[in-house]
């Protein structure tokens, strides 16, 4: 049964015996389904408005929850594999490149690398409480495949060059100096 229209009035005058007097005065406002009886004092919710509101509060919570950005995968390019471990004196660090290209089995390494590919460096300064860094690098390698570039272009530092054997290098003048980088593709 529909009651009335949002923000109405109902008054109901009632007549005593048969003299028209009026006995009573009963006076209830309809708001949104909320019905106030002036006379008494009281309140009262009507089953719609209760469900209506309970679907109110349940929409922002669906709309949060089904979000698609929330739950979104980076994609292929962003899984990484670790290829050079290097320890410093003050400070670790690592370099990753894509798994789309290091486990790419139509193409050589060497010939992936041709080009230089977007990796990423890693600077663990954690021993000096000043957490581990993660930036994007452009990592190639020579034609013969002896050598490996790391060129830190976001920072403007000169590219490092580290043997694929492994060895002594400086990345940077701040924290990455005598660098000792294990073989490359090594897990160790």
């Amino acid at each position: 049964m529909a009651g009335p229209a949002a923000g109405s009035t109902r008054s109901r005058m009632t007549q005593s015996g048969g003299g028209g007097c009026i006995a009573a005065v009963e006076t209830m406002v309809d708001f949104c389904g909320v019905r106030v009886d002036y006379n008494s004092g009281t309140t009262h919710l009507g089953r719609e408005s209760a469900m209506s509101r309970a679907a109110l509060l349940a929409l922002p919570l669906l709309w949060i929850v089904s979000d698609p950005a929330a739950a979104k995968d980076p994609g292929q390019e962003a899984y990484m594999t670790r290829m050079f471990s290097c320890t410093g004196t003050d400070a670790n660090m690592e370099v990753y490149l894509p798994q789309s290209v290091v486990f790419n089995n139509s193409t050589l390494l060497v010939r992936a690398l041709a080009k230089p590919v977007i990796g990423y460096y890693t600077l663990d300064l954690t021993s000096d409480s000043k957490g581990k860094s993660l930036e994007p690098v452009k990592v190639s390698m020579t034609a013969d495949g002896k050598t490996v570039t790391v060129n830190q272009y976001t920072r403007k530092l000169p590219p490092t060059s580290i043997p694929v054997g492994g060895g002594t290098v400086d990345f940077d003048q701040r924290f990455g100096t005598g660098a000792n980088c294990g073989p490359f593709q090594s897990q160790n």
